[in-house]
């Protein structure tokens, strides 16, 4: 994985003799550093001693220019130092150069043109050994500093707003920092210091690692503690696939990289849903995407059985081994991202009313690993003859087999993502279709599902403590018929994030029980009150949603029942919720009361969730 470890210092990396050459595509991330890290950088060079370790950058092996005989790095993961250090030291050059009348011939030979050597090629002064990308004329901005201050044999002009943009503004601070430094000295004075400096710029640790492809940097990521943000593999495949359809054409780039654009959008800023995207894109169809990879007898799946973190970008780099693969790959992309954003609801205007309820259910009931089986079923629902009513009913049954699953861990987690699979594949093989396809789905999904004993058992146990969120959402599903135009919506949100409507613990959960609350249970005994809390407590005939869960805590049963807010609405357990209806007509709470409730609600959740009421 790792070709090479090499060059530990500024002074190697960027060597006066060696013909290297670093350069950051054209369509990783614009130059962002800002004064914090300008800030952060030259006060670990300056006030530490030399070689302080500033980090590592991740290249792709170095390909040979046959007409310069200059080898090009691709910079994969430390642009934005390696940047930003080649920015200082130009900023080095202007200040020691604007004492150009003290520079004898010897200083000038051994100590200034050798610092232009590390900016700009001795062979070739128009050849700057830092490459910025373009994006916000990071590259127009960086060769005018290098051709304004260092020689950079170049023509071009001073960019409009140049004075506006992040590589003027560090050129510039650097320049601010160094003229604090030698501050009060006088002719040799300032040239020394400024060298002593250039030392430890020269003297400092940046660790080049290279690699053979993009899919072995993405590997090495999550172990480098670097400064910055790595890239992440859906950065890594956008850079793998524009590099391949661009070109050389700015025009095509940019037409290329508003494509790629139409994928995020469809897919939304979340970066795990982005990634999940792409691992499920391969296995909802991967025996499609294999076909081209067999090898007569071979595995027919060379490119791998499922998709994970590690394997992702090696899948998506051999499918993008040439332009028109990449091109090809992009046009799934659009395709198929367009069809997860209706799944995951950023887009379902053009879905039925009840399929968007149901895939919006799915999604609150953890359902996220049959996406990918979604995504299959969606895309060829003409060749499975399966329109928005029997993809609603599909997705009903998935939310019944999900609060299943969650709560009783079967099937387990994982081979939730084998056993979608296979159902995709299998369908093909069975040649089912329509109402046929469905039913062989159902049968499928019931087939590894637990008993209706074992679902039994586990709702009739403590359940907050076995899973809170899918307690609130079977509390929910049962509480939605009651819920009015003038409640707040039992998934409404704060703007900190937060539920408004919270699971309520009635009989309070803490370890100091309220002497009240031992009284009512137990007559005052605290240890069968213990006992009470004990075995009940998490229960469901416990348990109810409130708004105001935090302000009822460890409140006497009558105080929470009748609580209202400052404007006379009822916000305790007369909230209208049908939850709550056998709290309102009593005085009292205790255990026997707690199981007749928790009896009635488990009822209640297995018909909720009973795959026989799914019609199909």
């Amino acid at each position: 994985m790792i070709k090479s470890v090499e060059d530990p210092t500024v002074a190697n990396i960027l060597s006066t003799d060696a013909l290297k050459i670093y350069d950051i595509p054209r369509y990783q991330r614009e130059y962002t550093w800002g004064q914090r890290d300008w800030a952060n950088l030259y006060d670990d060079i300056t006030q530490n001693d030399p070689g302080y370790f500033l980090g590592s950058f991740i290249v792709v092996n170095g390909s040979i220019n046959a007409k310069t005989d200059t080898v090009h790095f691709e910079v994969i993961d430390g642009q934005q130092r390696l940047t930003t250090l080649s920015l200082l030291l130009a900023a080095l050059y202007a200040r020691i150069m604007g004492h150009g009348d003290l520079l004898d011939e010897d200083l000038m030979y051994d100590e200034v043109r050798p610092l232009r050597n590390r900016l700009i090629l001795k062979t070739d002064k128009s050849m700057s050994r830092v490459v910025p990308q373009v994006q916000n004329q990071n590259l127009e901005d960086y060769r005018w500093i290098l051709k304004e201050f260092v020689g950079l044999d170049s023509v071009e002009q001073k960019p409009k707003f140049f004075g506006l943009r992040k590589m003027s503004r560090a050129f510039n601070y650097f320049s601010e920092r160094l003229d604090e430094d030698v501050e009060g000295r006088e002719g040799n004075e300032r040239i020394r210091e400024l060298l002593r400096i250039c030392k430890l710029v020269y003297s400092a640790v940046v660790v080049q690692i290279t690699v053979d492809s993009h899919a072995d940097a993405y590997t090495l990521f999550a172990s480098l503690n670097n400064r910055g943000v790595p890239l992440s593999a859906v950065d890594l495949i956008k850079n793998m696939l524009l590099g391949k359809v661009a070109g050389t054409d700015d025009k095509q780039l940019d037409y290329y990289f508003e494509r790629w654009q139409l994928v995020l959008h469809n897919l939304g800023d979340d970066y795990k849903t982005q990634e999940r995207f792409f691992r499920q894109n391969y296995d909802a169809f991967r025996r499609e995407v294999n076909r081209p990879f067999v090898v007569d007898e071979g595995s027919q799946l060379p490119l791998g059985s499922v998709a994970t973190r590690s394997n992702l970008l090696k899948i998506y780099e051999k499918r993008m081994e040439t332009d028109s693969d990449a091109r090809m790959v992009l046009d799934e992309l659009i395709e198929n991202s367009a069809i997860y954003s209706k799944i995951i609801g950023l887009d379902s205007e053009s879905l039925g009313l009840e399929l968007s309820r149901q895939l919006l259910e799915l999604s609150r009931a953890q359902g996220v690993p049959s996406y990918l089986m979604l995504l299959s079923l969606m895309k060829k629902r003409d060749q499975l003859e399966l329109n928005d009513a029997i993809l609603a009913q599909l997705v009903r049954l998935l939310v019944c087999f999900f609060v299943r699953r969650n709560l009783t861990d079967t099937p387990p987690t994982r081979d939730l993502e084998r056993l979608f699979i296979n159902i995709c594949e299998s369908l093909e093989v069975e040649g089912v279709k329509g109402v046929e396809a469905a039913q062989y789905i159902k049968g499928r999904l019931v087939a590894v599902s637990a008993s209706d004993s074992v679902f039994r058992e586990r709702l009739e146990g403590p359940i907050y403590d076995v899973n809170p969120d899918m307690t609130r959402y079977i509390l929910t599903v049962l509480a939605a018929p009651s819920v009015t135009n003038e409640m707040k919506g039992l998934w409404d949100r704060y703007a900190s994030g937060n539920y408004v409507w919270t699971i309520e613990h009635i009989f309070p959960q803490g370890e100091n029980i309220p002497d009240e609350w031992v009284r009512m249970v137990a007559n005052g005994d605290f240890e069968k009150a213990r006992e009470v809390q004990a075995n009940q407590v998490h229960t469901l005939g416990n348990l109810t949603i409130t708004g105001y869960n935090s302000k009822l805590s460890n409140m006497p049963f009558v105080t929470k029942r009748d609580r209202k807010d400052a404007n006379g609405t009822n916000v305790g357990y007369r909230n209208g919720l049908n939850l709550n209806e056998e709290l309102v007509n009593t005085d009292t709470w205790t255990g026997e009361q707690i199981q007749r409730r928790t009896d009635k609600l488990v009822e209640a959740s297995l018909r909720a969730f009973d795959f026989d009421e799914v019609q199909l």
